[in-house]
């Protein structure tokens, strides 16, 4: 919510600069986003008085106006518009102002006559769409006066984060009150303190309400003698300071105090209410209505219209009626403030993707007594602003109201609790005074305190502990003491699961992985740019309810999409060496199936139960680009591969002592023959390679591009809980190196495992062709091994060798 400073000053002012404002708001729960600038922020702006203003010698369209700029003199100015006459008070910008638009204002020559600034229209101001004149400023003002201490234009406004629990902070006074609460500044009385309106019926007009669960309160007064026509430029300047575009003087009152006190409101033109009458009811199925947007909208039954003798005029609590909508012949007004169902606003206004200002606020549940409050406040602007005449009476089909009247609302908040449940001493007085400066009435109740609680908060604030959060967050959270719930006897730990999942992410950042975080949502599509076959369990998609977006409408199936998107944007802005790994969850919507295993997170599927999706924590890496940085020593030859990958993935698994090899084939999205399987026996526990050239073009990346993904579920439970300790050997290796020869379809895995059985250590150094070299470590507990038993190991491992896979020792 965007508030302008200059409006809530008006309520509570500070004193204090924006951002500082802006930070004690947030260290109380409201958070600052932004601090805007103002549209106007030098001396250069000032209100002028037009002396004189003749026709231009050589323009008939311009005129030639003498200015009083008070203290400043009289200055000489050429304007263009049409209405400009002797007399005005007028907004000017002198020569070196700067525009709302980054233009900057020079002394010009216009068809030889100087112009020393410009006469300013309200486009120009940034106010509205008019250009067909200039701004006349209505008021005794003086001339020289900054037009900043005229229009409220050289505001700061502050950009809010309002959590949806707090809708009483969608109102500026609403947030003026937490200003009060938090810096101790003055507030000032509710401007719905003096209702200009009466009680009773309105002649001539009815209201019913059919469907009292969805509209416990519906409120309408009816305005005579409107005059249509703009509103005053500080109205202008407040909506457009907030981010609403003025539209006409009674759209800008319903706007203006809909942003003032929370409330949104809806006006009607009366005379195109057929049969004077509205009905509050639910919709049936296939019934349409045009809303203002100019879009035909066709309803689900239950839904609420407000309708008439001709049908649904407006779409309640969402979107009014192009039907009944204000228009310039407009001259009787029914105003119409309203309480509705939470629920029901929101799953209409998602259903038809129509977000409104008013539908933002309506769903997140507002008090039934707002609704005469916001009637006060547009009442009195009604009559001031727009001419209007206000018929006595005020229709108020209020369902709650008699069990709101007889209601408790009082909670009673024990000193005790605050000080134990906070880990400090809050003061009674101190906790007295913070609860009446959010509104809140306070009464003894001997020890303890009666407080009751304000109808704006009545949703939000339902038992003591709510109070406590209360006093907490105005007295400051970050002044309360770091202490652990009392628990005699327990000490606290990391499970073993818990240790092995952060051991496995220090692995691959000490490795030089930088960790990431992608979305838990994704589209479809991904599927098929990762070219998975139709009967792939990774197809399974786990739908989301409410999605954000179409990009964001089912839940991940696996980590690399999102790896791969993250990878493109860093490519996007230059960073083309990318070592990047993510620990997060995937999810699979299918029944468990050994036939469905064929992916690398199928084995996610175990565990599931009562048909719910299953959930499996996954680690997964993508890297491309060189694998060490460039430096003053020369650019890294190394680059990211496959072997590469399966260091990195390797050392993971070595370090949670997990038996592990590789095995053929890989994935549809990885490289044929750059590809493995991961397993530790029998259990697949993930999957290791280049991604597939065309998966790779999908994400618009260029170049090799590794990637590897576990189960780290699977792989926690294959890995020991206890290692049994082993004595550091205190007699030196004896070190030989053996070349052999290996046929095609013998992999260097199994030639290394071979040797392992009879050597201590075995290090592959050198690969050529068909030819294998290794490093082989030979080593006793006891002493160390003579030349004759080493050479009887190594005799040992060519004969076998030679005997399981056909290798032969090089010459």
């Amino acid at each position: 919510m965007r508030v302008p400073l200059e409006w809530l000053s008006e309520y509570a002012d500070a004193g204090l600069p924006a951002r500082e404002l802006g930070e004690r708001l947030t260290m109380t729960g409201t958070k600052l986003e932004a601090v805007h600038g103002p549209t106007i922020s030098d001396e250069h702006f000032v209100v002028g008085k037009v002396l004189d203003a003749q026709r231009h010698p050589d323009a008939d369209k311009l005129s030639v106006c003498q200015v009083d700029l008070g203290g400043r003199g009289t200055t000489e100015i050429v304007c263009g518009a049409p209405n400009v006459a002797a007399g005005q008070l007028v907004a000017v910008v002198e020569p070196g102002g700067v525009m709302p638009d980054g233009t900057k204002i020079k002394r010009a020559k216009l068809r030889g006559v100087v112009s020393n600034g410009m006469i300013l229209s309200e486009r120009e101001l940034g106010l509205g769409d008019d250009h067909g004149g200039i701004l006349v400023l209505d008021g005794d003002f003086a001339p020289g006066a900054a037009l900043g201490d005229v229009l409220p234009l050289a505001t700061e406004v502050l950009e809010l984060e309002i959590t949806p629990n707090r809708p009483d902070c969608l109102g500026v006074y609403g947030v003026a009150r937490e200003v009060h609460a938090t810096t101790g500044a003055e507030l000032k009385p509710p401007p719905w303190a003096d209702d200009p309106g009466s009680t009773g019926a309105v002649e001539g007009v009815e209201v019913r309400v059919e469907v009292p669960d969805l509209c416990p309160r519906f409120t309408a007064r009816v305005f005579e003698e409107v005059r249509i026509g703009p509103s005053p430029p500080w109205l202008k300047a407040r909506l457009t300071a907030a981010g609403m575009r003025p539209i006409s003087n009674v759209v800008d009152i319903t706007n203006y105090v809909m942003l003032l006190t929370g409330q949104p409101l809806h006006a009607f033109d009366l005379d195109r209410v057929a049969g004077q009458r509205l009905v509050v009811r639910g919709a049936r199925e296939g019934e349409t209505i045009d809303t203002l947007d100019g879009q035909t909208r066709t309803l689900e039954a239950g839904e609420i219209v407000i309708d008439d003798a001709d049908g649904p005029t407006s779409l309640a609590g969402v979107m009014g009626g192009a039907r009944s909508e204000v228009s310039d012949d407009t001259t009787r007004v029914l105003l119409e403030v309203a309480s509705w169902h939470a629920p029901a606003i929101h799953r209409t206004s998602t259903r038809l993707g129509l977000r409104s200002e008013a539908s933002g606020r309506f769903e997140k549940g507002l008090s039934t007594e707002q609704t005469m409050e916001a009637q006060a406040v547009a009442t009195r602007l009604m009559v001031e602003v727009c001419g209007a005449r206000l018929v006595p009476g005020t229709i108020d089909v209020d369902v709650g109201g008699a069990a709101r009247a007889g209601g408790d609302d009082h909670k009673r908040l024990r000193p005790a609790r605050v000080d134990r449940l906070l880990g400090m001493a809050v003061p009674r007085e101190r906790e007295r005074a913070i609860l009446e400066s959010l509104g809140f009435g306070v009464e003894d109740a001997g020890d303890d305190l009666a407080v009751r609680v304000p109808h704006f908060r009545r949703a939000d604030v339902t038992r003591e502990a709510d109070l406590v959060e209360e006093v907490a967050r105005i007295e400051g959270l970050d002044r309360l003491p770091a202490t652990l719930p009392s628990r005699n006897g327990v000490a606290g730990r990391l499970t073993f699961e818990q240790r092995a999942r952060r051991r496995a992410e220090d692995v691959l950042v000490g490795r030089g992985l930088h960790e990431v975080v992608g979305w838990s949502f994704t589209e479809p599509g991904v599927a098929d740019r990762l070219r998975l076959p139709d009967d792939d369990p990774r197809r399974l998609f786990v739908p989301v309810e409410n999605p954000m977006s179409e990009d964001h409408r089912v839940l991940r199936t696996t980590l690399l999409g999102s790896l791969l998107e993250i990878a493109r944007h860093n490519l996007a802005r230059g960073r083309s060496d990318l070592a990047l790994f993510e620990s997060g969850a995937i999810y699979l919507d299918a029944p468990p199936s050994a036939d469905l295993a064929t992916g690398a997170t199928a084995v996610a599927l175990r565990g599931r139960h009562d048909g719910l999706p299953t959930e499996v924590h996954a680690l997964g890496g993508l890297l491309t680009g060189r694998v060490a940085p460039e430096s003053w020593r020369g650019a890294g030859d190394a680059r990211w591969d496959f072997f590469a990958a399966k260091s990195a993935l390797g050392a993971v698994l070595d370090a949670l002592r997990v038996e592990w090899d590789v095995r053929p084939p890989g994935h549809p999205f990885l490289h044929p023959g750059r590809a493995a399987r991961v397993f530790s026996g029998d259990t697949e526990l993930g999957w290791l390679g280049e991604v597939h050239p065309l998966v790779a073009r999908a994400w618009e990346l260029d170049g090799t591009v590794a990637a590897f993904e576990l189960d780290l579920g699977l792989v926690i439970a294959n890995a020991p809980q206890e290692i049994p300790f082993t004595a550091f050997a205190t007699f030196p290796p004896v070190l030989r190196d053996l070349a052999v020869v290996r046929p095609a379809d013998v992999a260097a895995a199994q030639i290394v495992a071979v040797a392992a059985e009879r050597a201590d250590a075995v290090e592959v150094f050198d690969v050529y062709g068909d030819s294998l070299a290794m490093h082989l470590a030979f080593r006793a507990p006891d002493r160390t091994l003579t030349d004759e038993e080493v050479d009887e190991r190594m005799a040992a491992i060519v004969a076998t060798l030679r005997e399981r896979l056909e290798v032969e020792q090089r010459a």
